[in-house]
């Protein structure tokens, strides 16, 4: 800089010029520093609903025999009921419901896996009344009967290992 200003790269007569645009381009440099890097309006809408949807998850995952109700939900991740259905949704790709039907599918299986329970035992567990109801639920998640779930999954996957 010290350089440039003892030998200014311009002709003579345009100097003045020159030497002014230089001081307001260091008084520039010394007085106005840049803002920081700010997030988006829209980046930050989108963050929002990212880390809501994953805070309703692990609320849902607490409890999957009674989960609170939506309103509660709403109020503990801080949005309207409306605003927070509809975001969750958007970022899940499902409803609170269908995604909460989908925890409990999972529980339900990995504990048909397991082998220690009984169907109507495991049905209570992941938040059914009726064993006629989670079986049918079951049915269309996984394409068979509970009772069955198990010895195809053994068969699955021994058909896969022997390939």
């Amino acid at each position: 800089l010290v350089m440039s200003l003892r030998n200014p790269p311009v002709f003579a007569a345009a100097q003045k010029l020159w030497y002014h645009a230089k001081a307001l381009e260091v008084a520039s440099a010394f007085f106005f520093k840049p803002p920081p890097a700010q997030e988006l309006f829209c980046e930050q809408q989108k963050r929002l609903s990212q880390d809501r949807a994953t805070r309703v998850i692990a609320i849902l995952k607490e409890d999957l025999v009674e989960p609170p109700p939506l309103e509660e939900i709403a109020r503990r991740v801080g949005c309207s009921p409306y605003y927070l259905s509809r975001t969750f949704s958007q970022e899940i790709g499902q409803t609170m419901t269908q995604y909460l039907r989908q925890l409990r599918m999972e529980r339900a299986a990995e504990m048909l896996l397991e082998g220690k329970h009984k169907v109507t035992s495991i049905a209570m567990d992941v938040g059914y009344s009726s064993a006629s109801h989670f079986s049918t639920a079951f049915h269309e998640t996984f394409g068979c009967c509970p009772g069955l779930y198990a010895l195809q999954t053994k068969k699955r996957r021994a058909a896969i290992e022997s390939v």
